[in-house]
């Protein structure tokens, strides 16, 4: 029971550290070479006990596929807007861009692809939830290792930069008006910047937290994020706390089963 509550509590990058090496059926020796490592470094970080910098973090992301790379540059602070702003004009940047094609599993509909259709996105419902202030979230640090339940299809003009957007379940009534239990969110992960999003809702994350929705504020040169129900405690952004912002709210749907 000691052992399971221990693995439950690991950060999710050592789930996916792990889940990279077996992908690419190496051994903690091998995985050291190719990061120019040594292995006891490998084994650290696969037990949780040593994070790595952000230079292998990047490194992990070469080795993996399209969701590994996202997932291990964000770790990294690489923030998909400026990635695209690298590689403007670049056949890379178009490919970036370009909305995935979307296809609805177990349904009878047809794909839906924006390009084509100009008025509808199917955005994908992913199989996580997100707290608000006193509700825990689940603990991930990114978005695009969550698989999806289903796509929902909604109108292209709520969806700017669409590959980057995706909807999660909110749980916990701190939001309130604006966003209420059980409501989905459409969450931009193309809009990271704190300094752009300054009274904005956004979605954060926090090893002790895990995903959470509030409104960042800035006061002086103290970044907060606050609930909207002013009697809950609101919580410093520190540099060294390891909170993440991960996206910017774009709105929010009742409704939804």
């Amino acid at each position: 029971m000691k052992k399971k509550a221990k693995a439950a509590a690991q950060p999710e990058w050592v789930s996916q550290i792990i889940a990279l090496r077996e992908r690419l059926h190496i051994n903690q020796a091998e995985l050291a070479r190719r990061m120019e490592c040594s292995a006891m470094t490998i084994s650290r970080w696969e037990r949780g006990l040593l994070q790595p910098s952000a230079e292998h973090f990047i490194q992990l992301g070469n080795l993996g596929n399209k969701n590994d790379a996202w997932f291990f540059w964000e770790m990294a602070g690489i923030q998909p807007a400026k990635m695209i702003q690298a590689l403007d004009g670049s056949s890379r940047s178009r490919k970036a861009t370009q909305a995935p094609s979307i296809q609805f599993p177990d349904s009878d509909r047809q794909p839906v692809h924006p390009e084509k259709s100009g008025k509808v996105v199917g955005i994908p419902l992913l199989k996580a939830s997100a707290g608000t202030h006193g509700t825990t979230g689940d603990k991930r640090n990114s978005l695009r290792s969550i698989p999806s339940s289903e796509f929902v299809g909604v109108p292209a003009a709520w969806c700017p930069n669409p590959a980057y957007i995706s909807l999660l379940r909110v749980s916990g009534h701190s939001m309130e008006p604006a966003i209420r239990d059980g409501d989905v969110v459409a969450i931009s992960g193309y809009e990271t910047e704190r300094r752009d999003l300054y009274g904005e809702i956004v979605l954060a994350t926090s090893e002790p937290l895990g995903l959470f929705i509030s409104r960042l504020r800035r006061y002086d040169t103290i970044d907060v994020l606050e609930a909207d129900d002013r009697t809950c405690s609101p919580i410093i952004v520190k540099k060294t706390g390891g909170l993440r912002i991960v996206g910017k709210v774009l709105w929010s749907i009742s409704g939804i089963p």
